[in-house]
């Protein structure tokens, strides 16, 4: 394939929503910077296999682009930057900290690798984003970092320490994209009910949300990324209850449904407590849909706590499942610890997403017949308030909101109408 010479610089996203979002940060200052004919491939440490993915996109970039300049950055490149810079395809590798300051883009580097300690780092960057090359949804970061330990996760290495956006920077962020277009927001961050401590006053996650929408009225819609069940304060509570914005869909941060599994994963909730919490939940919001990650084949599970993970799906009532096979993170204490047969830990994960799969069947099913709202993504394809894809039959204008009747389901999505 030639060499392809673009005005605009290419960002390559893996992993989670606040990736997308520094991937908007990084396209901005790159374009401020003038470099068109850059690729920028913003990496994810989740599990190896996302890692593996990653140097398989940056050894076809430069086969596809010969001459491009190829910077390498995400959580990643800051764990094992060398790596990554031993790589002959990569010009630069640049850590998490660093590809969010503007002076780090535009200038020939001085060393290939500039990757900073990322435990130094107390700051979140004070940036603010115009938009997203997709003009639906918006992802707006809340929170950085995370101070717990769970056992397999290498993640706070690559994010540093936990650390919030002050208040009136988020409602600044919120009111500039509304302004532009936007009438969905998604508040994201590392371990996003962690917000709050480390600023003035310590406010909650909650009295955040809160006030947030109290000085948006125009915003729409407003969506939470994964949650912490343990750590839900007073406000939040009451706008689940109470506030029609947020929308009926919570993801939750669940990795097993066995409570020896969780306590060796150092996670702090208990099966109870997540059963307790969509309960509490559904009682206050009856419409509430609920999405959780899991991990399969974690270091010592036995087929009778696997099988309490399974049972957990219809406990909780949950719907749209994120499974990933335990993947060893050198470096983390579940790493040491004695391991799953890698195609059991596959089997599982397997059987876990097919209860998904049921648990999300009927889900689209109880909508038929319903009047939802929907956020026009592309085309005629758009998210319901619950997070359902749903096809209209006739195209829209993306980041639009309408009412629609949903009609059938077909191809794993809601058919509908619009109204």
């Amino acid at each position: 394939m030639s060499d392809t010479v673009t005005n605009e610089p290419e960002i390559v996203t893996f992993g989670c929503r606040l990736n997308t979002y520094e991937s908007e940060v990084m396209r901005t200052h790159a374009r401020n910077a003038g470099l068109g004919d850059v690729v920028i491939v913003n990496t994810c440490a989740v599990t190896s296999e996302a890692e593996r993915q990653a140097r398989q996109t940056i050894r076809k970039l430069r086969r596809e682009r010969p001459n491009a300049r190829i910077v390498v950055t995400g959580c990643a490149a800051q764990i094992d930057p060398q790596r990554y810079g031993a790589m002959p395809e990569v010009d630069q590798v640049l850590g998490n900290q660093e590809k969010l300051q503007p002076e780090s883009w535009g200038l020939a580097p001085a060393e290939k690798v500039l990757v900073n300690d990322i435990m130094s780092v107390k700051e979140t960057a004070g940036h603010l984003i115009g938009g997203f090359e997709d003009r639906a949804r918006a992802f707006v970061q809340v929170q950085q970092g995370c101070d717990h330990r769970c056992t397999f996760c290498i993640i706070p290495y690559g994010r540093g320490p936990s650390r919030s956006v002050p208040i009136g920077a988020v409602v600044e962020q919120v009111q500039a994209l509304v302004k532009a277009g936007y009438n969905e927001v998604v508040l994201s961050g590392v371990d996003i009910t962690s917000f709050g401590p480390d600023l003035p006053g310590t406010p909650t996650l909650g009295q955040m949300v809160r006030r947030l929408l109290a000085l948006v009225p125009e915003l729409p819609r407003l969506r939470l990324s994964s949650l912490d069940c343990i750590e839900i304060d007073d406000d939040l509570w009451r706008l689940i209850e109470t506030e029609p914005r947020l929308m009926p869909h919570l993801h939750l941060s669940l990795q097993a449904g066995d409570d020896m599994i969780l306590k060796r994963m150092k996670r702090r909730h208990s099966r109870a407590d997540a059963i307790a919490f969509c309960e509490r939940v559904r009682s206050l919001r009856p419409d509430m849909v609920f999405g959780a990650d899991f991990i399969a084949g974690f270091p010592t599970e036995t087929d009778e706590m696997f099988e309490n993970t399974l049972r957990l799906v219809e406990e909780c009532g949950l719907t749209w499942l994120h499974v990933f096979p335990y993947s060893p993170r050198p470096g983390t204490p579940a790493a040491r610890m004695p391991q799953v047969d890698g195609g059991l830990r596959k089997e599982r994960a397997a059987r876990l997403r097919g209860r998904g799969a049921e648990a999300e069947a009927r889900t689209l099913a109880s909508l038929v017949g319903r009047e939802v709202s929907v956020l026009v993504e592309k085309d005629d394809l758009g998210r319901t308030q619950h997070f359902a894809e749903i096809r209209l039959g006739t195209p829209r204008p993306p980041g639009s909101v309408l009412r629609a009747t949903v009609t059938g389901v077909a191809g794993g999505a809601l058919t509908g109408t619009p109204l």
